[in-house]
């Protein structure tokens, strides 16, 4: 069946788009009782008040909430269960400089843009009617909106659902997921009240073309991994009239920026798909105000896209990367140092620089070995009471805090990288029909997409890896459960302000897939979504799917 639901979903997106939800905002909770509000409107959960909640969520820094609403067909007996996913939240609209104020206004934004003269294509897709413009338009509440017309749908016809439909609407998708983490915990108790067996979860977030001339709509199974591999850089001050007196961190950082950012090399590939090199997210040194001393140490992180490779393969990947930048600045410094000397009448003497390079494993594990187990106690309760004061901070500047306190028990001070994980994990996904449910949800999806096709003036294709970070990598673990201990032994945040709870996720543990939106310019001004493909094909995809596997 194919249901026409075009301007039923166009008008909640709409809704949804206008209330601004910015990550780390209460407009994430006003978003969340948007949808909350529309549910609740729903007979079916009028008669059944249990099956709808709003959830604030778990050991959060702020007050924000999930929206999670359940229905169960009443085609059969199965306690099957099929979970639905789609973040709530949108970045920042600093980016919108002068036509801020229409940024979540669809009917206004669009002429607002125009006047900016931006681009002949922009002009175009406005000219077109086929686009809704707006922050959170395609990432994602388009995606949101039309899991919100499937659950309003299947309440009202639950005799065509054998098993439990589970829609989550997430806040916090945009930094840290607490949204998605909240939500683990919620799916878990239902389940356990329910007796319910989880066989798939559906994302909805969004998908752009591969290049200018790509008119290919995209479903993908499984998602790509993201990990945050990070190094704290100590370096040895000097006067910059002494320049070759000491070692700039902040050059080693250079270097270690030239080796990995945008390196092929550092791709990962798996079934015949290739993720985007690695790309530096920041690099500062640890310096306040003006001197002419170098500084004492710097940092950087990078963001590492993965298909195949584990936290273990990527911090292996990085000490090889750190010992090449290190050998490099001492080859380098020392030739610039003799060329000087030469031009200057000096006697040249080898500079002192030794390679030096630690995981944040072997630098905290020498330390114990050195101090026992008061070194230990200190870092633990220096981590504990800095989460304590400052909840807030981020996570990324909490890691480097916590290196920061350990170098201080350090004997030897002489310039060092230190290598660790710094952010949240989003984990690789691979979806290969290796059992029952994979093979399952593979078949369900084709078989769906055929069926809408001919309704499509594009062609509908599947690709293996999500290739956007989403909470997908959040519903099932496909990395060897070992090799994730290099996550957590690698994290100096690691049981203060951040937890992996793989045991969450192994309680849920389902093939995913993200039928969703499409569009242009996710987290630009100019970010629109194709109505008819997302507000019609999208939700007619899902829609058979769920029909397929709760048959």
């Amino acid at each position: 069946m194919y249901l026409n639901c075009l301007e039923d979903v166009k008008n909640i997106t709409k809704e949804l788009v206008k209330v601004p939800s910015i990550v780390k905002t209460d407009g994430e909770t006003k978003c969340a009782q948007k949808i909350y509000d529309y549910y609740k409107e729903i007979p079916y959960f009028k008669e059944n008040p249990e099956r709808l909640q709003m959830v604030q969520t778990i050991d959060d820094e702020i007050e924000r909430h999930i929206v999670v609403a359940h229905v169960k067909g009443t085609k059969g007996d199965s306690n099957k269960a099929i979970i639905l996913m789609g973040h709530l939240d949108t970045v920042g609209v600093d980016d919108f400089g002068t036509i801020k104020e229409y940024a979540f206004d669809p009917d206004k934004l669009p002429e607002a843009l125009r006047k900016l003269n931006l681009d002949e294509e922009l002009n175009a897709d406005i000219d077109s009617g086929e686009y809704m413009f707006g922050r959170g338009a395609l990432d994602m509440k388009s995606g949101v909106a039309g899991h919100m017309y499937l659950i309003k749908y299947f309440s009202e016809h639950p005799e065509e659902l054998n098993g439990h439909l589970i829609a989550l609407a997430e806040c916090d998708e945009e930094d840290n997921s607490h949204g998605i983490l909240t939500g683990l915990k919620v799916f878990k108790d239902i389940k356990e009240k329910e007796n319910l067996e989880y066989v798939a979860a559906i994302n909805a977030d969004y998908s752009t073309p591969y290049h200018a001339k790509d008119e290919n709509r995209y479903v993908y199974f499984g998602t790509i991994g993201k990990l945050l591999p990070s190094f704290y850089v100590v370096g040895k001050e000097t006067h910059v009239g002494q320049a070759f007196g000491g070692l700039d961190p902040n050059l080693v950082v250079a270097e270690l920026t030239r080796l990995i950012e945008l390196n092929p090399e550092l791709c990962d590939e798996a079934f015949g798909e290739v993720t985007i090199p690695p790309m530096s997210l920041k690099q500062a040194d640890f310096k306040e105000g003006y001197t002419v001393q170098t500084a004492l140490a710097a940092y950087s992180y990078y963001n590492f896209f993965t298909h195949s490779m584990s936290p273990k393969d990527v911090m292996e990947k990085m000490k090889e990367k750190a010992e090449e930048a290190f050998d490099n600045i001492i080859e380098y410094t020392n030739s610039s140092y003799k060329e000087f000397c030469e031009k200057g009448g000096h006697t040249y003497t080898k500079l002192p620089w030794k390679k030096r390079v630690y995981t944040w494993d072997e630098f905290y594990n020498e330390l114990v070995d050195i101090h026992g187990d008061k070194f230990k106690k200190h870092i633990r309760d220096f981590a504990d009471e800095l989460n304590k004061k400052q909840p807030t901070m981020d996570l990324r500047e909490f890691s480097a805090k916590v290196i920061e306190e350990a170098w201080k028990w350090v004997e030897d001070r002489s310039p060092a990288i230190i290598i660790y994980y710094s952010s949240i994990f989003s984990a690789r996904i691979e979806v290969t029909g290796k059992d029952e449910k994979e093979k399952n949800l593979l078949d369900s999806v084709n078989e769906s997409i055929d069926f809408v096709q001919k309704y499509s003036d594009k062609p509908i294709v599947t690709k293996m890896f999500y290739p956007y970070i989403s909470d997908s990598s959040f519903m099932t673990i496909s990395d060897d459960l070992e090799d994730l201990k290099a996550l957590e032994n690698n994290m100096p945040a690691w049981g203060t302000k951040y937890v992996y709870n793989v045991d969450d996720i192994l309680a849920i543990n389902v093939p995913v897939v993200n039928i969703g939106t499409f569009g242009k310019d996710g987290h630009k001004v100019t970010e629109r979504v194709h109505m008819k493909h997302t507000f019609e094909n999208v939700p007619n995809i899902t829609y058979n799917t769920i029909k397929k596997i709760l048959a």
